[in-house]
């Protein structure tokens, strides 16, 4: 723990991002304070099951990224939870992580942010007056040195162009940010549409209970299983440094290449009417584990988009129909995502987001306001893999610039950094309000490292510790790689490291014992380590 900081920070919202954030203010001796609209931590993992404004998980949700990865990088998960935990679990996670580190002591329940505005000295000190309302109805005005805006980008709806007819229509329709649970679709016909991991989770769901569901879909999309070869969580498998290092020098045609071939060898895309004109890299994945089962059963059938609504149905554009047939009422479930904003700083006209573009370089730091940097955004991004360890990995880069350390590069080079970013994505993906903060997870969280000195000297490492180097190189780029190094080190990040496998198996099987992996990513990786052994020594 640093000494006691007497700069005040606020941070807003103690979900996923938020409770990373207070972590590591505390470890910075930060004098702080989180104000949360609910009157419990968790966000959106704090299952709601009314409608509300407040985003929420649906009943059934399960995390898409395994619990190794999305793991806080000093809180590892116990080894008995499951390797995709359900959303109660995933809440559990978060509970535990307060209570440990007793973070709710610092955080004000029940109290609502009304507004951010730079104080009347801002262009000197870089404060910020904020006006908020507290657990008793009374409102407030208090100035704080800086700002952590830690709410998501899960908050509202986007609701596409209206389709010919729809105001006419006498079905049901709603944002998939409204659904809770599967009650009321009893034999209903149900099209959702879109095919995000929304789209597809609440396809599956009702394909169980429904008369019939149709999936729409423009574009298609490259399904992922949880699970890859030999049973190893997807997101362990991806996201690697060697792999990431391997990607950056061969051809991206091949990379796709490669992933789509071991895609269409779990189910043919094409014949299952998913195959996308988009590389498998070119956009955000979706990732269910059931949903070419369901389509194999018939309960879900694949549409292009919706040409337009009829009194009480639906003409899809390849000119096949949903009628109304024995009085049985069409719902609607529109899965299509999320817009933000930042209505809160300064009613919006501050930091100006155009269509889910926003300036913000690394996607925390509004560029508008380089002169001090004391008002961050944590946790917009959209990686494959976990966000939660990247929302951290922020946090501590924030902390570092917010007391003094001056990690945040010249206005110029923010700028140039957020264009960088753009141009990168432009080129790469298909054109999306999804696309705007889209990372690959570890070449984002290594660009934070080094921001802050939390980087691994690789060569340094396979002189001293072999054994660990491997596993950081090679294995599942996990959370706690980042505090071997850099401020604030944590005297278990070794250990947490070198059982990350056990922890693996036990959620499956807690009678088993770690046995050596013999797969061709393990023998490559001895062949590497050997060569890299003998670079070193001789």
């Amino acid at each position: 723990m640093a000494p006691p900081n007497n700069r005040k920070l606020l941070i807003v919202g103690a979900g996923a991002s938020g409770l990373p954030s207070l972590r590591h203010a505390l470890l910075y001796g930060v004098d702080v304070v989180c104000f949360e609209l609910t009157n419990q931590v968790g966000g959106l993992w704090n299952y709601k099951p009314q409608e509300t404004d407040l985003s929420s998980v649906m009943k059934t949700t399960v995390i898409n990224t395994s619990k190794e990865m999305t793991a806080y990088s000093d809180f590892p998960p116990e080894g008995t939870m499951a390797n995709f935990m359900h959303n109660t679990e995933m809440y559990r996670y978060l509970q535990n992580y307060s209570d440990h580190y007793e973070l709710d002591k610092h955080i004000k329940f029940n109290h609502k942010v009304n507004s951010i505005d730079r104080n009347e000295d801002y262009d000197k000190t870089g404060k910020w007056k904020v006006n908020y309302t507290d657990d008793k109805g009374v409102t407030h005005v208090t100035v704080f040195d800086g700002v952590l805006l830690c709410s998501g980008h899960h908050t509202t709806p986007n609701w596409p162009t209206k389709f010919r007819g729809q105001d006419e229509f006498k079905g049901r329709i709603i944002h998939s940010h409204s659904y809770k649970d599967h009650r009321g679709y009893e034999d209903k016909t149900v099209v959702v549409v879109g095919i995000g991991n929304s789209g597809g989770d609440v396809a599956v769901e009702l394909s169980r209970i429904a008369k019939q569901v149709y999936l729409v879909t423009r574009r298609g999309t490259w399904v992922f299983n949880r699970i890859f070869d030999y049973g190893k969580p997807i997101d362990m498998v991806m996201n690697r440094k060697f792999l990431s290092d391997l990607r950056s020098i061969v051809p991206a045609w091949l990379s796709n290449t490669v992933v789509e071939a071991k895609l269409n060898m779990r189910f043919d895309h094409k014949a299952y009417g998913l195959k996308p004109a988009h590389r498998v890299f070119g956009a955000h994945p979706t990732v269910n584990d059931e949903l070419p089962n369901r389509i194999a059963c018939g309960t879900v059938r694949i549409k292009p988009n919706i040409a337009n609504f009829t009194e009480y149905g639906i003409v899809f554009q390849d000119g096949s129909k949903i009628e109304h047939v024995d009085e049985v009422t069409v719902f609607v479930v529109m899965s299509t995502g999320f817009s933000f904003e930042f209505g809160l700083v300064e009613k919006g006209e501050l930091i100006k987001v155009n269509n889910n573009h926003v300036s913000l370089y690394q996607y925390m730091f509004p560029t508008d306001l380089s002169d001090h940097n004391s008002l961050a955004i944590i946790g917009l991004v959209q990686p494959f893999g976990s966000i939660m360890p990247l929302s951290e990995m922020q946090a501590r880069v924030y902390m570092e610039q917010f007391t003094g350390n001056n990690v945040v590069p010249s206005k110029r080079e923010m700028i140039d950094n957020v264009h960088d970013k753009l141009e990168k994505m432009a080129r790469r993906y298909v054109k999306s309000n999804r696309h705007t903060i889209q990372v690959d997870y570890v070449d984002y969280i290594e660009e934070l490292a080094k921001l802050i000195g939390a980087q691994l000297d690789m060569k340094q490492l396979w002189k001293e510790d072999p054994w660990l180097a491997y596993k950081v190189y090679f294995g599942p780029r996990v959370p706690y790689i980042y505090r071997l190094n850099g401020p604030h080190k944590w005297k278990e990040a070794r250990n947490a490291i070198l059982s990350v496998d056990e922890r693996v198996l036990m959620a499956t099987n807690d009678h088993s014992q770690v046995e050596p992996d013999y797969s061709v990513l393990y023998i490559v990786g001895i062949l590497l380590v050997a060569l890299i052994l003998l670079y070193i020594l001789f």
